[in-house]
């Protein structure tokens, strides 16, 4: 870790107590969280320097979301869909957006990245219309990014971009009554008629580095899968740390004892224990290799694949750990509590494209392709 990410993890651990007891309080992430990581520089972790981020290591990264998501499964993952949005258009939107997006340093962004608006060219941009879902921390961005398809006059076949606008410019909807990342308040929203120039855009599948590191040349789906693979390290981290307090004091109903001296109870413990070191190992090798492969020029696609997955298995194997640990702690953790809010926010999480099917048959076609060309 180098030093400016020791500096942001310690800075993120510094939090925790303040993030950890703002979680009990109904509503969305509170402002005075956000505003501490903010002057905390965590929204500019993966920010190019030429930016004023901190551009940090993929793993140093990932470290800073796990720690946050320990503390708060919704401010951290506030935290990681905004840190990812406005890293992405550093890196990879136009001189003049920059010159106004970062003019008053690394600002709050969100947004949905599908592609569920429409972009008509204008003279020098595009006026985007589209409703979209899951803006996540939206109700304290600056920014909102969202996806588009382009309609060319030309009969050209349509791009697909990504465009950042102010939040001004953007009618919020609510509409976010769910189980789990509840203080996320990831809103939908909806843009009608917005106009934006075309350096406030960039194309999803070839976006063009124009500052930062090799690293952004990973591209979205491995820089965004590293936030949410720290998401489910950290929640999953907490969870079994309340369990293991809870252990202490805690007797089921017709025990002896208490948890902690049941040696059911320490060998279901160690297991889980066991699982979550397991899958977080395997995340940070995944991320480790394809950040190799961007430092020396060569993006390695079955690399960036097996992070993809490691992304996919970190959130289940945590969803299926927290439930363990739910169901280890009895009634305890049916009532609202840490162990309860992990629960339910790992499983929102598991619902999500990052930890569905995709990246899973991704990399069995890998596997297969290359068990075939060693049988040739």
């Amino acid at each position: 870790m180098n030093n400016a990410g020791s500096s942001a993890l310690d800075a993120t651990r510094d939090l925790f107590g303040l993030v950890s007891e703002a979680a009990a309080q109904p509503g969305p992430v509170a402002s005075e969280v956000l505003d501490r990581m903010d002057a905390a520089g965590l929204f500019g972790v993966m920010v190019p320097e030429a930016c004023g981020g901190l551009e940090l290591p993929t793993l140093d990264a990932l470290d800073v979301f796990a720690e946050a998501s320990r503390a708060d499964g919704s401010a951290g993952w506030c935290l990681m869909a905004g840190a990812a949005t406005i890293a992405f258009f550093g890196a990879w939107a136009g001189d003049e957006t920059i010159d106004r997006l970062f003019a008053d340093g690394v600002p709050r962004a969100a947004g949905q990245f599908a592609p569920n608006g429409v972009a008509v060219p204008i003279d020098g941009g595009y006026r985007l219309t589209g409703d979209y879902s899951f803006g996540s921390g939206i109700a304290h961005a600056e920014w909102v990014g969202a996806g588009v398809m382009t309609q060319p006059d030309d009969g050209a076949d349509p791009a697909y971009l990504l465009a950042i606008m102010p939040a001004a410019e953007v009618e919020l909807k609510g509409n976010w009554d769910v189980m789990g990342l509840q203080a996320t308040a990831s809103w939908d929203y909806r843009l009608d008629g917005v106009e934006v120039p075309e350096s406030a855009t960039f194309d999803f599948f070839a976006p063009v580095r124009r500052r930062g590191g090799p690293v952004y040349d990973l591209g979205i789906m491995v820089l965004t899968a590293l936030g949410h693979a720290g998401f489910a390290i950290g929640v999953t981290r907490r969870a079994l740390d309340e369990l293991a307090v809870l252990a202490a004091t805690k007797t089921r109903m017709g025990a002896a004892s208490s948890l902690a001296d049941s040696e059911p109870f320490q060998l279901a413990l160690a297991r889980l224990e066991s699982r979550a070191a397991a899958a977080a190992s395997w995340t940070r090798e995944t991320f480790a290799e394809a950040e190799r492969g961007a430092l020396a020029g060569e993006i390695d696609a079955a690399a960036c694949t097996r992070a993809r997955q490691a992304t996919v298995h970190v959130t289940r194997e945590g969803a299926d750990i927290v439930r363990e640990a739910y169901l280890l702690a009895g009634t305890t953790a049916l009532r609202d509590g840490p162990l309860q809010r992990c629960f339910r926010d790992l499983h929102a999480a598991s619902q999500h494209f990052f930890a569905s099917d995709f990246a899973t048959l991704d990399m069995a076609k890998d596997l297969l392709s290359s068990a075939s060309h060693q049988a040739a």
